[in-house]
């Protein structure tokens, strides 16, 4: 598959900057936008944190697996939620098939950003804070990234312009 065909999947934290970046990446490379978190709000009728508040976390990373497998996307940018990487099926799908970049911004900057943690939709363990979750995820991203993109003290549209010189697009 040519580089300009395969998608471009953006991974990371929640407060990463997936969605915002991804839409900014989609205009400046006149390619589609497909946020996961919305494919799956769409296929349950229901808000992410509704989802988990009703039916817990298992329940949640299964909805979330399916919906990443179902999308057959060629040309687009991917925004995923950052829950994803615990699906190696649903990653192997997306890395087939695209390139996986990882935001990256150090914790203080991603819990200034999550001020809604209870409403956001955030798969998190009962007790665990931002920070464990972020060490528990951090090795995840970092294995499935072909590219990681520091977005710290940067702009989404410089961000946005580190993932194009990063990919040669």
């Amino acid at each position: 598959m040519a580089a300009s065909r395969r998608n471009i999947v953006l991974i990371g934290m929640a407060g990463a900057g997936k969605s915002t970046v991804g839409v900014l990446l989609a205009k400046a490379l006149s390619r589609d936008f497909i946020d996961t978190d919305l494919v799956i709000q769409a296929a349950a009728r229901r808000r992410l944190q509704d989802i988990l508040d009703s039916e817990g976390t298992e329940a949640f990373r299964r909805l979330e697996e399916k919906s990443v497998l179902g999308i057959s996307a060629r040309d687009a940018v991917i925004a995923t939620g950052g829950s994803v990487v615990y699906s190696v099926r649903a990653m192997a799908h997306l890395k087939a098939a695209g390139t996986i970049v990882y935001l990256k911004l150090p914790a203080a900057a991603l819990e200034q950003r999550v001020t809604n943690m209870d409403s956001r939709g955030i798969v998190i363990a009962p007790g665990q804070s931002f920070a464990e979750l972020l060490r528990e995820r951090e090795p995840l991203y970092e294995r499935y990234a072909d590219v990681s993109v520091d977005g710290a003290g940067l702009t989404h549209e410089e961000v946005v312009q580190r993932i194009i010189a990063a990919l040669g697009e």
